[in-house]
């Protein structure tokens, strides 16, 4: 296996950094993500910056900072944190320079020291809703037994 710059997420997930690769922490994400034989998958649907009663913020970093904080709901609601995060996908409406500072800006901030997932960014033309303007997608380990009953799925 060839070298790399690893960091130890959970017992279940290490990220992974391969030297040859540039190092892409400027910008919030992994290069690699490795999740341990037979840990369990959380699985979470894009969630937009939608507030509870489904509205949507105006400006793309409330809608960010609204996205992640929704994704942590998602997460908690099958026994995860953030820090279980293996992989973000990540739709951005026009995207540009500055939409990615505030993104990695946003990653930051919601992982802060711990190692960040591996991340793709698509920019797209639109989302479902008219005015979104971000979505995150997550892929995440179960590092234990999660209870769906106690955490008011249906």
């Amino acid at each position: 296996m060839q070298a790399a710059r690893t960091q130890h997420a959970s017992r279940q997930l290490a990220m992974l950094n391969p030297l040859g690769l540039y190092d892409p922490s400027a910008n919030g994400y992994s290069h690699v993500a490795m999740v341990a034989p037979g840990a369990g998958l959380v699985c979470v649907a894009g969630q937009g910056g939608e507030r509870v009663d489904g509205s949507l913020p105006d400006s793309f970093e409330a809608q960010v900072r609204q996205a992640f904080d929704n994704l942590g709901v998602a997460l908690a609601a099958a026994g995860a944190q953030l820090r279980h995060v293996a992989k973000l996908t990540v739709l951005v409406v026009d995207h540009d320079e500055a939409r990615l500072a505030v993104l990695a800006a946003a990653v930051e901030r919601a992982w802060g020291d711990a190692p960040k997932p591996a991340c793709t960014l698509i920019p797209v033309p639109r989302l479902a809703l008219d005015g979104m303007l971000f979505e995150v997608e997550a892929l995440a380990v179960a590092e234990g037994s999660t209870s769906s009953a106690s955490s008011g799925a249906v």
